[in-house]
């Protein structure tokens, strides 16, 4: 095109097209009335910007107005809030915490390099933990030392971890010595450049905090830095957001009334990302008056510390470090820890989150001589799916005289696979989705209906069952299984269904329902992001369902009780 128009000698007429075409590629490269996946219109300004943070709760554009019809063919459809959701009779949503590992902590300092500077580390402080589906390995980035090195660990099954030894610093797993605070990890499975495949995010210093990126083919040799941004807060990460292919920088700032809290940069590309002015960030979220207190110090307003985020089936998991005090001079004079604990937020346009539960979800125990008594912090990735079960690799830190913000360790929780939130029936209850349209053939849910059941019917337009995906032609589900088919009496598939606009209603006794999906495929892929990965999945999508369900029984984290 640039070849043969020339805009100049052009007529009015065509000078006009021309600019009217300039502007629409324009708009969808900076993402303006951007169409989601799952039917959400974004609006034409993209990032939203807000003249200031305050401590209300955010309001959800896309729970007040959802789509009028909500395309469900990308990944588990999961019930953190109403946006599926037309109707619930009988029914109570429960949120879930996941469940700290019998034999934390995974990974801790007993190495000489881990015990350089001021106190021992060895804590993922975002990081990364990612299963590698070319090495078959799952792979920990953590802080090895007070602010010294990143080190790295190795897992077959996700819970019994080694310390290889590496030819970076020959002897040690340490793959890059710096001063560093936050970093953060990335497996970039859409990076056409093969010694592009990692890239870490690493705040340097360099006067001040700055942001450093470096790639590498394997995790362990790692470029020089590519990019260095302008200065930054020390605790900024970095994640993609693969369903707008864009790369989000949460950079780490005070805002006036909230505290910490996060600024927010998109760009597609890590690289030119990574330059930026004023008018290329936009406020986004700090804590709200709905967060958790700290029970020894309830008037310290809580902040948020960090931000890390992950793509999870089809939505993005938001973890946020909330902060509760002590103030970092408190700490000091009365030798403890500060107060991060990890809350859980969800989002389905990349930008606002919905946190509906302000429980810990993983918490500090503020046990004297426990690893995890303070400082709970996330890791980047998000979470790895094991089978039927999700993996959250955490750091925590140990009370010490000696230095009251060090000798920080790893460890791991669990939960139920989808298992945030489920829809609980008593007796009986029924949920019946708002307008949804699918491609695929092959109705699952995730479900607990152990000693009750589900059944599934097909509402057309006139809100009537459409023949014969009828309640009474459904085959119960009976089971507590992450992945059950649902099948009806008189129908191979739902393929008759394939693009028209339908319902789905469940009937529930004495059950619980974490998720539902419809797959193309029988094995049950969702097609949906899992986050960091796990055993069996081949890229960044469950494009094998059941098979990954398969290999992680087969691997030895099977082998150990979460």
């Amino acid at each position: 095109m640039q070849g043969t128009m020339k805009t100049r000698k052009a007529p009015a007429m065509q000078r006009a097209f021309v600019c009217a075409f300039a502007a629409m590629v324009s708009c969808v490269a900076a993402g303006a009335g951007e169409v989601l996946y799952n039917g959400i219109a974004l609006p034409d300004a993209w990032p939203p910007r807000r003249a200031k943070l305050t401590r209300e709760p955010a309001n959800i554009p896309y729970l007040k107005g959802p789509p009028k019809v909500i395309p469900i063919d990308v990944g588990r459809q999961l019930f953190v809030d109403d946006f599926l959701i037309a109707d619930a009779t009988g029914l109570k949503r429960t949120f879930h915490t996941a469940r700290p590992h019998q034999g934390n902590p995974v990974v801790t300092y007993d190495k000489p390099w881990e015990r350089e500077g001021r106190s021992p580390f060895a804590s993922v402080f975002s990081d990364g933990v990612w299963y590698d589906p070319v090495d078959k390995l799952f792979k920990m980035w953590y802080l090895g030392g007070y602010l010294k090195t990143t080190c790295l660990a190795t897992s077959k099954g996700g819970l019994r971890w080694t310390k290889p030894a590496l030819d970076v610093e020959k002897g040690t797993n340490i793959v890059m010595r710096h001063y560093r605070d936050s970093s953060t990890v990335w497996l970039d499975h859409a990076e056409s450049d093969p010694k592009r495949r990692y890239k870490m995010f690493t705040t340097m210093r360099k006067g001040s905090w700055r942001l450093a990126l470096h790639c590498s083919p394997d995790g362990i040799h790692w470029s020089k830095a590519l990019a260095v941004s302008p200065a930054i807060g020390d605790r900024t990460t970095v994640q993609y957001n693969p369903f707008r292919k864009v790369w989000v920088y949460g950079l780490r700032i005070s805002a006036a009334g909230t505290g910490r809290a996060r600024a927010y940069r998109e760009h597609r590309d890590p690289v030119a990302g990574m330059t930026w002015t004023g008018k290329d960030t936009v406020l986004w979220v700090g804590a709200d008056k709905l967060d958790p207190h700290h029970p020894k110090f309830p008037k310290t307003a809580p902040q948020l510390y960090n931000l890390d985020c992950a793509p999870y089936e089809s939505l993005m998991i938001g973890l946020f470090s909330i902060h509760q005090g002590p103030s970092n001079r408190e700490c000091s004079r009365l030798k403890i820890q500060k107060r991060n604990d990890i809350l859980l937020g969800f989002s389905r346009d990349g930008f606002h989150f919905h946190r509906p539960d302000r429980r810990r979800f993983i918490g500090c125990s503020e046990i004297d001589g426990r690893w995890d008594w303070g400082n709970v912090q996330s890791a980047g990735g998000g979470c790895l799916v094991v089978g039927d079960k999700l993996y959250f690799f955490y750091s925590g830190r140990l009370r010490s005289a000696k230095f009251w913000d060090g000798r920080g360790s790893t460890g791991v929780a669990v939960l139920r696979r989808d298992g945030f939130a489920s829809m609980d029936a008593g007796n009986q209850g029924a949920l019946t989705t708002r307008p949804v349209r699918f491609k695929g053939r092959f109705l699952f849910v995730n479900a607990d209906a152990d000693g009750g059941e589900i059944r599934a019917e097909v509402l057309g337009a006139d809100g009537k069952p459409v023949a014969p995906y009828t309640r009474a032609n459904c085959v119960p589900v009976t089971a507590d299984n992450t992945s059950q088919t649902v099948t009806w009496r008189g129908a191979r598939d739902l393929k008759p269904l394939s693009g028209r606009t339908v319902r789905l209603r469940f009937s529930m006794t004495k059950a619980r329902l974490f998720a539902f999906w419809v797959s193309p495929e029988a094995s049950g892929a969702s097609h949906g992001y899992v986050a960091a990965g796990g055993p069996g999945f081949t890229g960044p999508t469950d494009t094998v369902g059941a098979a990954a369900t398969r290999k992680a029984l087969s691997t030895p984290a099977r082998k150990a009780s979460p």
